[in-house]
């Protein structure tokens, strides 16, 4: 049986991509590649659903169910602005860019939840906390070496990267490899004007 590591996404526009790159090129200088493990700017999106491996055969049911959600869905706006680590600045270990959107984007992320753990996918533990990844602290690091991230990351602020307009969302599968994780687009619907 064909496998597949899948997520349902939101795509970030590609200027507001090279803006967060060009923000954030300061911290990318203080903190380097030793520390931190930086996202592809091709990679920034917001997840609405992590699926984890999948039966290809599943490729249809999933389509479906996306072509669905999008069908009832209006597309919004959403703001780019605010920084911060998880699980919190204290031990930092996901560095993110936050997002603001209308109450539109967290009915979204509540169909396609209620929509995946129907066909028999894991429900997700967590409150959904819109934000898009910039990079992952390594493992292993001594405390001297955290204390630099949470120096650097406590004097960056991010300010309003600007507005992107969500008129789709994606399937994506994920294919890992030791150079990072490589995102490809399976599929697409776009939401109501």
């Amino acid at each position: 049986m064909s496998v597949i590591r899948a997520f349902v996404a939101i795509e970030i526009p590609v200027l507001i991509q090279e803006d967060l790159i060009k923000q954030t090129s300061r911290l990318r200088q203080t903190l380097g590649d030793d520390l931190i493990r930086w996202v592809p700017v091709q990679n920034m999106h917001l997840t609405l659903k992590f699926l984890g491996d999948i039966a290809a055969s599943h490729l249809d049911f999933l389509k479906q169910s996306v072509s669905q959600i999008a069908s009832t869905a209006i597309a919004f706006d959403l703001q780019i602005r605010g920084f911060g680590s998880f699980p919190n600045s204290k031990l930092p270990r996901i560095l993110w860019a936050g997002l603001y959107a209308p109450a539109v984007l967290n009915d979204l992320q509540r169909s396609v939840e209620s929509a995946s753990v129907k066909l028999g996918y894991k429900k997700e533990d967590r409150a959904f906390s819109p934000h898009l990844t910039l990079a992952r602290v390594r493992q292993n690091l001594s405390t001297s070496q955290i204390q630099q991230i949470r120096n650097a990351i406590e004097q960056f602020q991010l300010g309003n990267i600007g507005s992107a307009r969500v008129d789709s969302i994606h399937l994506f599968k994920s294919d890992l490899a030791p150079a990072g994780a490589t995102y490809t687009k399976l599929f697409s619907a776009g939401l109501q004007s």
